[in-house]
């Protein structure tokens, strides 16, 4: 949530930054020397000139204000040649004032991705990315280029360094303190199915608080390994192998692998999927990953004797798999953050229910990797519907879909 924040306020910031330069400049180069006109009197011609100086002053202060955020400005044109650029931008480069102007994007970087993403902005209207610069302090840098109706195109540049560092310093914290409370938790967890194993000898309330600690082993376990899961693929160490997948057969075989489960609960699972799906780009694995999570949050939160529906639904650009249950639904003010991290919508219902907090969220991360959409209705007491959705591949491979 703080790095998301921080993120948005970075992204807010550089367009205001864009905006503010973009206004000076232009004016600047509106504006030219005061010389006094034929018929017009000294009074008028020395209101000019304060106003002038008035305009200049304020240019001054917008190109003050516009370094003071740390927020590079960079006015770029159509052969990629830079024309202008603030105090800001030539720091963050590593470059002393002026050094920029006149050189072409490629030099004044010396990065490639520059230079692709003002091509880009100044094909399309606009490109992103990040840039390391090859510098002694070497910061990496937030891009963000928009074309102009003139032609140009601007570059914001924002410095992401220590969020960066942050976000590495978070995903080691967590990897340690997983593998550090792997060992004891599986040694915990072998030393109680021994127990559980022999609770016949055992006297009723001594075989209840064993299947107790049992299932709170259980919860931790999972608890551990969805926080490995979710820091991986936040930081992209989580490696994908791409494959052309059939959601409707992924589906079924997701659906076995949870049937038992279901049936503890006493809730049946009903897929329904075409003969024919269009086939996916993504990871076989990871998507699997995504659709048990929402499956196995829809069980747990079904009354008994109730029904858990999957369906497939392919159209011309994606195929949507939804997830429809009926149970307690999401009250309408949790809705926005139900993908949050650890975010429960109702305390007291999840802890009789067990779970982590983090099904959603990796569900989330899975499905906005493969360049999917993930979203969910409900209606508090009528049940929910968890939906995603990611692109077909091709046309080509959509029209040979169901081998």
């Amino acid at each position: 949530m703080g790095a998301a924040f921080e993120y948005g306020a970075l992204i807010a910031l550089g367009a205001a930054a864009m905006l503010l330069l973009a206004a000076m400049l232009q004016r600047r180069g509106t504006r030219g020397p005061m010389a006094a006109a034929p018929g017009i009197d000294s009074a008028l011609t020395e209101r000019l000139a304060v106003a002038e100086a008035r305009a200049a002053a304020a240019d001054d202060d917008m190109a003050v204000l516009v370094d003071l955020v740390g927020v590079g400005a960079v006015r770029v044109a159509g052969d990629l040649t830079v024309i202008a650029a603030n105090e800001a931008a030539h720091r963050l480069v590593g470059r002393r004032p002026g050094g920029m102007v006149g050189r072409s994007v490629l030099e004044a970087f010396t990065d490639h991705h520059a230079e692709e993403i003002v091509r880009t902005a100044l094909e399309s209207g606009s490109a992103g990315g990040e840039l390391t610069v090859r510098t002694e302090r070497g910061p990496t840098l937030m891009a963000r280029a928009t074309r102009t109706t003139g032609g140009h195109a601007w570059l914001v540049l924002e410095d992401v360094s220590e969020l960066r560092r942050l976000q590495r310093i978070r995903t080691e914290f967590i990897d340690n303190l997983s593998h550090e409370l792997r060992t004891p938790l599986t040694t915990v967890s072998l030393l109680v199915e021994t127990l559980a194993a022999d609770a016949d000898a055992l006297p009723p309330r001594a075989a209840e608080r064993i299947a107790k600690i049992e299932v709170e082993t259980g919860h931790l376990v999972q608890m551990v390994n969805e926080l490995m899961d979710l820091s991986r693929i936040e930081s992209g160490i989580a490696t994908a192998q791409l494959d052309d997948i059939d959601l409707g057969r992924l589906a079924l075989t997701t659906v076995d692998r949870l049937r038992l489960f279901a049936e503890r609960h006493g809730v049946a699972l009903e897929v329904s999927t075409p003969p024919a799906v269009p086939l996916v780009r993504g990871d076989q694995e990871r998507l699997g990953q995504a659709l048990l999570n929402l499956l196995h949050n829809a069980v747990k939160f079904s009354p008994p004797g109730s029904v858990v529906a999957v369906r497939v639904s392919p159209s011309e650009t994606e195929v949507a798999v939804t997830v429809a249950d009926h149970g307690p639904g999401i009250p309408r003010g949790a809705m926005p953050r139900i993908f949050e991290r650890f975010y429960k919508a109702d305390r007291a219902r999840t802890r009789v229910a067990g779970g982590t907090g983090l099904g959603l969220s990796i569900a989330r991360h899975i499905v906005e990797a493969h360049g999917g959409r993930i979203w969910a209705e409900s209606e508090e007491g009528a049940g929910s519907t968890f939906s995603f959705a990611i692109p077909i591949t091709s046309p080509d491979l959509a029209a040979s879909a169901g081998g």
